[in-house]
Protein backbone atom coordinates (compact mmCIF):
# COMPACT_ATOMS: atom_id res chain seq x y z
CA UNK A 1 0.00 0.00 0.00
CA UNK A 2 2.96 2.08 0.62
CA UNK A 3 4.34 1.34 -2.88
CA UNK A 4 1.25 2.62 -4.25
CA UNK A 5 1.12 5.77 -2.42
CA UNK A 6 4.55 6.81 -3.68
CA UNK A 7 3.61 5.88 -7.20
CA UNK A 8 0.68 8.24 -6.56
CA UNK A 9 2.56 11.13 -5.25
CA UNK A 10 5.14 10.72 -7.92
CA UNK A 11 2.27 10.43 -10.83
CA UNK A 12 1.15 13.82 -9.15
CA UNK A 13 4.53 16.05 -9.10
CA UNK A 14 4.67 14.39 -12.37
CA UNK A 15 1.13 15.70 -13.99
CA UNK A 16 1.47 18.90 -11.90
CA UNK A 17 4.29 19.62 -14.84
CA UNK A 18 2.15 19.13 -17.38
CA UNK A 19 -1.55 19.06 -16.82
CA UNK A 20 -3.63 22.49 -15.91
CA UNK A 21 -4.45 23.05 -12.64
CA UNK A 22 -7.99 22.02 -13.26
CA UNK A 23 -7.33 19.00 -14.34
CA UNK A 24 -4.91 18.45 -11.58
CA UNK A 25 -7.74 19.17 -9.07
CA UNK A 26 -9.57 16.63 -10.69
CA UNK A 27 -7.21 14.16 -10.78
CA UNK A 28 -6.33 14.81 -6.71
CA UNK A 29 -10.52 14.15 -5.90
CA UNK A 30 -9.68 11.17 -8.14
CA UNK A 31 -7.02 10.03 -6.20
CA UNK A 32 -8.86 11.16 -2.89
CA UNK A 33 -11.46 8.66 -3.61
CA UNK A 34 -9.81 6.00 -5.17
CA UNK A 35 -7.60 6.28 -1.52
CA UNK A 36 -11.08 5.73 0.34
CA UNK A 37 -12.39 3.27 -1.39
CA UNK A 38 -8.98 1.47 -0.71
CA UNK A 39 -9.66 2.47 2.91
CA UNK A 40 -13.42 0.77 2.82
CA UNK A 41 -11.53 -2.49 1.29
CA UNK A 42 -9.28 -3.03 4.01
CA UNK A 43 -11.30 -2.36 6.41
CA UNK A 44 -13.59 -5.02 4.92
CA UNK A 45 -11.12 -7.46 4.46
CA UNK A 46 -10.30 -7.27 7.96
CA UNK A 47 -13.95 -7.47 8.91
CA UNK A 48 -13.61 -10.76 6.81
CA UNK A 49 -10.77 -11.77 7.79
CA UNK A 50 -11.60 -11.42 11.44
CA UNK A 51 -14.90 -13.26 10.90
CA UNK A 52 -13.22 -16.04 9.27
CA UNK A 53 -10.68 -16.40 11.61
CA UNK A 54 -13.97 -16.52 14.46
CA UNK A 55 -15.67 -19.16 12.22
CA UNK A 56 -13.01 -21.49 12.34
CA UNK A 57 -12.45 -21.41 15.86
CA UNK A 58 -16.24 -22.30 15.76
CA UNK A 59 -15.86 -25.19 13.56
CA UNK A 60 -12.99 -26.46 15.59
CA UNK A 61 -15.07 -26.27 18.25
CA UNK A 62 -18.08 -27.58 17.18
CA UNK A 63 -15.77 -30.64 15.85
CA UNK A 64 -14.47 -31.26 19.40
CA UNK A 65 -17.99 -31.30 20.96
CA UNK A 66 -19.19 -33.50 18.00
CA UNK A 67 -16.04 -35.98 19.11
CA UNK A 68 -17.42 -35.99 22.55
CA UNK A 69 -20.74 -36.58 21.55
CA UNK A 70 -19.53 -39.73 19.07
CA UNK A 71 -17.33 -40.89 21.96
CA UNK A 72 -20.43 -40.03 24.43
CA UNK A 73 -22.59 -41.65 22.02
CA UNK A 74 -19.93 -45.11 21.68
CA UNK A 75 -19.41 -44.93 25.68
CA UNK A 76 -23.54 -45.29 25.72
CA UNK A 77 -23.76 -48.33 23.24
CA UNK A 78 -20.77 -50.10 24.95
CA UNK A 79 -22.90 -49.65 28.68
CA UNK A 80 -25.95 -50.84 26.97
CA UNK A 81 -24.07 -54.20 25.77
CA UNK A 82 -22.64 -54.90 28.72
CA UNK A 83 -25.87 -54.01 31.04
CA UNK A 84 -27.36 -56.23 28.54
CA UNK A 85 -25.12 -59.58 28.58
CA UNK A 86 -25.66 -58.57 32.51
CA UNK A 87 -29.22 -58.73 32.56
CA UNK A 88 -28.82 -61.82 30.25
CA UNK A 89 -26.86 -62.95 32.61
CA UNK A 90 -28.62 -62.30 36.21
CA UNK A 91 -31.85 -63.76 34.09
CA UNK A 92 -29.83 -67.22 33.26
CA UNK A 93 -28.87 -67.09 37.09
CA UNK A 94 -31.97 -66.51 38.48
CA UNK A 95 -34.08 -69.03 35.95
CA UNK A 96 -31.43 -71.54 37.00
CA UNK A 97 -31.61 -70.60 41.07
CA UNK A 98 -35.59 -71.33 40.44
CA UNK A 99 -35.15 -74.49 38.41
CA UNK A 100 -32.40 -75.51 41.44
CA UNK A 101 -35.02 -74.63 43.61
CA UNK A 102 -37.80 -76.44 42.30
CA UNK A 103 -35.74 -79.58 41.89
CA UNK A 104 -35.24 -79.10 46.58
CA UNK A 105 -38.83 -78.60 46.80
CA UNK A 106 -39.50 -81.53 44.61
CA UNK A 107 -36.88 -83.78 46.32
CA UNK A 108 -37.85 -82.41 49.81
CA UNK A 109 -41.63 -83.67 49.00
CA UNK A 110 -40.45 -87.11 48.04
CA UNK A 111 -38.75 -87.67 51.17
CA UNK A 112 -41.55 -85.80 53.11
CA UNK A 113 -43.82 -88.95 50.64
CA UNK A 114 -41.28 -91.18 52.04
CA UNK A 115 -41.21 -90.60 55.51
CA UNK A 116 -45.69 -90.22 55.42
CA UNK A 117 -45.76 -93.81 54.32
CA UNK A 118 -43.46 -94.95 56.78
CA UNK A 119 -45.32 -92.82 60.00
CA UNK A 120 -48.53 -94.64 58.44
CA UNK A 121 -47.22 -98.24 58.58
CA UNK A 122 -45.97 -97.44 62.02
CA UNK A 123 -49.36 -96.22 62.50
CA UNK A 124 -50.77 -99.64 60.86
CA UNK A 125 -48.58 -101.54 63.56
CA UNK A 126 -49.40 -99.85 66.55
CA UNK A 127 -52.58 -100.13 65.62
CA UNK A 128 -52.64 -104.12 64.69
CA UNK A 129 -50.04 -104.84 68.06
CA UNK A 130 -52.92 -102.73 70.80
CA UNK A 131 -55.26 -105.11 68.93
CA UNK A 132 -53.56 -108.27 69.21
CA UNK A 133 -51.89 -107.91 72.41
CA UNK A 134 -54.58 -105.90 74.26
CA UNK A 135 -54.24 -102.46 75.40
CA UNK A 136 -56.19 -102.66 78.50
CA UNK A 137 -53.66 -104.76 80.32
CA UNK A 138 -51.34 -103.14 82.40
CA UNK A 139 -48.52 -105.43 82.50
CA UNK A 140 -48.48 -104.86 78.75
CA UNK A 141 -47.80 -101.61 76.68
CA UNK A 142 -47.17 -100.34 72.98
CA UNK A 143 -45.71 -97.07 72.33
CA UNK A 144 -44.19 -95.10 69.61
CA UNK A 145 -41.29 -93.38 70.43
CA UNK A 146 -39.23 -91.17 67.70
CA UNK A 147 -41.32 -93.06 64.95
CA UNK A 148 -40.31 -96.63 66.75
CA UNK A 149 -42.84 -99.24 67.74
CA UNK A 150 -42.03 -100.74 71.15
CA UNK A 151 -44.21 -103.60 73.11
CA UNK A 152 -43.20 -102.97 76.90
CA UNK A 153 -43.43 -106.80 78.72
CA UNK A 154 -43.51 -106.63 82.18
CA UNK A 155 -40.97 -109.31 83.84
CA UNK A 156 -43.18 -111.32 85.90
CA UNK A 157 -45.29 -112.54 82.73
CA UNK A 158 -42.09 -113.66 80.73
CA UNK A 159 -39.99 -115.23 83.50
CA UNK A 160 -39.97 -116.43 87.35
CA UNK A 161 -37.10 -114.57 89.32
CA UNK A 162 -33.82 -115.05 88.53
CA UNK A 163 -34.46 -117.06 85.43
CA UNK A 164 -34.28 -116.84 81.29
CA UNK A 165 -36.43 -119.51 81.44
CA UNK A 166 -39.39 -118.16 79.48
CA UNK A 167 -42.54 -119.23 81.62
CA UNK A 168 -45.88 -121.03 79.84
CA UNK A 169 -48.01 -117.84 80.43
CA UNK A 170 -45.57 -115.86 78.30
CA UNK A 171 -45.97 -118.17 75.25
CA UNK A 172 -49.40 -117.37 75.26
CA UNK A 173 -48.56 -113.15 74.78
CA UNK A 174 -45.87 -113.91 72.83
CA UNK A 175 -47.70 -115.89 70.01
CA UNK A 176 -49.82 -112.46 69.71
CA UNK A 177 -46.20 -110.88 69.13
CA UNK A 178 -45.15 -113.37 66.92
CA UNK A 179 -48.74 -113.07 64.84
CA UNK A 180 -47.94 -109.10 64.35
CA UNK A 181 -44.27 -109.44 63.21
CA UNK A 182 -45.25 -112.36 61.16
CA UNK A 183 -47.28 -109.46 59.00
CA UNK A 184 -44.24 -107.63 58.62
CA UNK A 185 -41.93 -109.10 57.10
CA UNK A 186 -40.59 -106.02 55.86
CA UNK A 187 -39.81 -105.08 59.63
CA UNK A 188 -36.80 -106.17 62.13
CA UNK A 189 -38.03 -107.06 65.92
CA UNK A 190 -35.30 -106.07 68.37
CA UNK A 191 -35.83 -108.24 71.80
CA UNK A 192 -34.11 -105.82 74.17
CA UNK A 193 -33.52 -107.39 77.74
CA UNK A 194 -33.78 -105.16 81.06
CA UNK A 195 -32.79 -105.73 84.57
CA UNK A 196 -33.01 -103.82 87.54
CA UNK A 197 -29.55 -103.01 89.37
CA UNK A 198 -29.02 -105.23 92.17
CA UNK A 199 -26.18 -107.77 91.71
CA UNK A 200 -26.48 -111.06 90.08
CA UNK A 201 -24.57 -114.01 89.52
CA UNK A 202 -26.11 -117.36 89.37
CA UNK A 203 -24.07 -120.42 87.57
CA UNK A 204 -23.12 -119.64 83.98
CA UNK A 205 -24.44 -115.77 84.55
CA UNK A 206 -21.99 -113.76 85.76
CA UNK A 207 -23.81 -110.45 86.06
CA UNK A 208 -26.78 -108.61 84.77
CA UNK A 209 -25.27 -108.60 81.49
CA UNK A 210 -25.92 -112.09 81.13
CA UNK A 211 -29.27 -112.29 82.28
CA UNK A 212 -30.55 -109.33 80.14
CA UNK A 213 -29.38 -111.21 77.44
CA UNK A 214 -30.03 -114.64 78.17
CA UNK A 215 -33.46 -113.18 78.42
CA UNK A 216 -33.60 -111.19 75.09
CA UNK A 217 -32.41 -115.19 73.05
CA UNK A 218 -34.56 -117.26 75.41
CA UNK A 219 -37.69 -114.62 73.83
CA UNK A 220 -36.43 -115.35 70.70
CA UNK A 221 -36.38 -119.09 70.53
CA UNK A 222 -39.76 -118.99 71.53
CA UNK A 223 -40.78 -116.27 68.87
CA UNK A 224 -38.59 -118.44 66.15
CA UNK A 225 -40.42 -121.63 67.11
CA UNK A 226 -43.55 -119.70 66.96
CA UNK A 227 -42.80 -119.22 63.41
CA UNK A 228 -41.40 -115.48 62.80
CA UNK A 229 -38.33 -116.02 60.50
CA UNK A 230 -35.52 -115.12 62.70
CA UNK A 231 -33.59 -112.96 60.04
CA UNK A 232 -36.13 -110.31 61.31
CA UNK A 233 -35.13 -110.82 64.92
CA UNK A 234 -32.55 -108.81 67.11
CA UNK A 235 -30.74 -110.07 70.40
CA UNK A 236 -29.95 -107.25 72.63
CA UNK A 237 -29.32 -106.77 76.24
CA UNK A 238 -29.30 -103.34 78.24
CA UNK A 239 -28.89 -104.40 81.51
CA UNK A 240 -29.82 -102.23 84.24
CA UNK A 241 -28.28 -99.12 82.61
CA UNK A 242 -32.00 -97.85 80.91
CA UNK A 243 -34.10 -97.69 83.69
CA UNK A 244 -37.81 -96.71 83.71
CA UNK A 245 -37.66 -95.91 87.71
CA UNK A 246 -34.78 -93.82 88.46
CA UNK A 247 -34.35 -95.34 91.91
CA UNK A 248 -33.93 -99.03 92.78
CA UNK A 249 -35.16 -99.09 96.57
CA UNK A 250 -38.45 -100.48 96.26
CA UNK A 251 -39.27 -103.74 95.01
CA UNK A 252 -42.42 -101.74 92.83
CA UNK A 253 -39.45 -99.59 90.99
CA UNK A 254 -37.56 -102.94 90.55
CA UNK A 255 -40.31 -104.55 88.90
CA UNK A 256 -41.01 -101.51 87.16
CA UNK A 257 -37.05 -101.79 85.88
CA UNK A 258 -37.50 -105.81 85.46
CA UNK A 259 -39.01 -105.87 81.35
CA UNK A 260 -38.59 -107.13 78.05
CA UNK A 261 -39.15 -104.39 75.28
CA UNK A 262 -39.82 -105.98 71.66
CA UNK A 263 -39.23 -103.04 69.23
CA UNK A 264 -40.58 -102.94 65.99
CA UNK A 265 -38.40 -100.88 63.25
CA UNK A 266 -38.46 -100.99 59.34
CA UNK A 267 -35.11 -102.56 58.32
CA UNK A 268 -32.64 -99.82 57.56
CA UNK A 269 -31.40 -100.99 54.53
CA UNK A 270 -34.91 -100.95 53.02
CA UNK A 271 -36.04 -97.64 54.22
CA UNK A 272 -32.93 -95.83 52.46
CA UNK A 273 -33.72 -97.96 49.37
CA UNK A 274 -37.62 -96.72 49.46
CA UNK A 275 -36.30 -93.17 49.37
CA UNK A 276 -33.60 -94.30 46.78
CA UNK A 277 -36.35 -95.33 44.66
CA UNK A 278 -38.34 -91.86 45.25
CA UNK A 279 -34.92 -90.17 44.15
CA UNK A 280 -34.67 -91.91 40.63
CA UNK A 281 -38.39 -91.63 39.79
CA UNK A 282 -37.65 -87.58 40.40
CA UNK A 283 -34.28 -87.76 38.30
CA UNK A 284 -36.20 -89.75 35.42
CA UNK A 285 -38.50 -87.05 35.62
CA UNK A 286 -36.75 -84.07 34.66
Amino acid sequence: MKKLMLLSVAGMLILTSCVSKKDFVALETKQKETKDLLNSATVKLNSCLSDKAASMARVDAMKEQLADLRKSNQDLIDTKGNLTTLTQKGADNLEKSLESLKEKDLKISRLQDALTKKDSVTLAIVTSLKKAVGINDPDIEVNVEKGVVFISIADKLLFKSGSYNVTTKAKDVLAKVAKVIQSKPDFEAMIEGHTDSQTFSKGVLIDNWDLSVKRSTSIIRVLQELGVNPSQLIAAGRSSYVPLAENNDTAENRATNRRTRVVVLPKIDQFYEMIEEEMKNLSKEN
